[in-house]
């Protein structure tokens, strides 16, 4: 179905691997926040520090992302597996806190290169294909939601991530064995970095940065903060608010396999529109939601119209063949967006009292970027 260059290593397979961890990493924090919270005494907006302290490190992983996306795949497993295996160790706050931008770091450099890879490779129905490769991403994620809900009642959360930086090294040691395999000409596909830069200027350069910034901490603030909210103000147990978590997490999942099959027909922009106005009514919904069942129900056409965003969005970039430092660097600003926005809703509902209050600022950032959709530069986007 889709057309790609041909290359040995990472295989296919391995991508999907690494996006899926990278999945698992990225919405870890949500499902466990409430334990973590109780377990080091954290009010919401120490809590949202550990996010940023994550989501810091993916933006410094993003940005070091090399023209050798073999090696930065490479080098995210192992920080992966110091990260989470240090997190697993860590007594209190603070460390726990470095132990996860060192993950973050990790989790940035694979985000970042496996996107960047696959945007070369496949050159016929990019956004679908982008699509389809990021499913792993959201499996991922939404994995991390339902194992929390059924192992953490019987194993302690140590052990949980021991096992996790046991998977990064299982990875690493998978793209060794395909490298050693590989002709050394294969290791890196020879990108045309002379034409990389044609037609992509400051104005393209900002416009996709401020998408991926706001894309970043809105799709954080909901995965991150929805375990808590469900808590407070759905149902009082923690297993069943994990379970709403998941249903975000599930229809994101179900949303990317069902945009790549849509993109097939559509074009990306459309796509991106319609998902961001119907999230931006979603989020509103949510944010009133005062029972378990309206909070469920709203979560799940969020997911579902949340999904396609950065598919289509990242297509749309690598139609403009941007050099590797160039897109790594636009795709680790989202990193920064969900450092600062969900930190930000951490300290909106320590000062107000109210979560639901802070959602305000997710319901905006869906504003916000509906508006740039629609008044994309002329020059960024080809018409449909």
């Amino acid at each position: 179905m889709f057309k790609h260059k041909k290359t040995v290593a990472p295989s296919l397979g391995l991508m999907h691997f690494a996006l899926l961890l990278a999945g698992l990493g990225t919405a870890l924090l949500g499902p466990i926040l409430p334990v973590l919270a109780t377990q080091w005494e954290m009010k919401d907006s120490q809590s949202g520090l550990l996010m940023m302290a994550k989501f810091c490190g993916a933006f410094l992983g993003g940005v070091s992302v090399s023209k050798n996306l073999r090696r930065s795949i490479l080098t995210g497993m192992l920080a992966g597996t110091l990260g989470f295996g240090g997190f697993a160790l860590a007594p209190g706050m603070i460390w726990g806190g470095i132990a996860l931008f060192v993950a973050g770091y990790g989790i940035g450099l694979l985000i970042t290169a496996t996107n960047i890879l696959a945007g070369r490779r496949f050159t016929l129905h990019r956004g679908s294909a982008l699509s389809l490769l990021n499913f792993s991403f959201s499996l991922g994620a939404m994995l991390s939601a339902l194992l929390s809900a059924w192992l953490l009642p019987y194993f302690s959360l140590r052990s949980l991530m021991e096992w996790f930086a046991g998977a990064f090294l299982l990875g690493g040691i998978g793209l060794l064995i395909e490298m050693r395999g590989a002709p050394a000409e294969e290791f890196e596909p020879v990108p045309v970095e002379s034409k990389a830069s044609e037609g992509f200027d400051n104005r393209i350069y900002l416009y996709f940065a401020g998408l991926l910034f706001l894309y970043g901490g809105l799709e954080t603030c909901l995965s991150g903060w929805l375990t808590t909210f469900a808590l407070r103000y759905g149902d009082k147990t923690l297993v069943i608010s994990e379970y709403t978590t998941l249903l975000l997490w599930m229809s994101l999942t179900v949303g990317r396999a069902a945009a790549s099959a849509v993109m097939l027909r559509v074009g990306e922009k459309t796509v991106q529109r319609w998902g961001l106005g119907l999230a931006a009514v979603f989020t509103a919904a949510l944010a009133v939601g005062h029972s378990a069942i309206a909070i469920a129900v709203f979560t799940v056409p969020l997911g579902l119209s949340l999904a396609p965003f950065f598919p289509s969005t990242w297509a749309l970039l690598m139609a403009k063949r941007p050099a590797a430092r160039q897109a790594g660097i636009i795709l680790a600003v989202s990193g920064l967006g969900a450092a600062s926005l969900p930190w930000l809703m951490g300290v909106i509902s320590t000062r107000t009292g109210s979560l639901q209050v802070a959602l305000a600022l997710p319901l905006g950032a869906a504003l916000v970027l509906l508006s740039m959709s629609v008044f994309s530069p002329t020059a960024t986007l080809a018409a449909d």
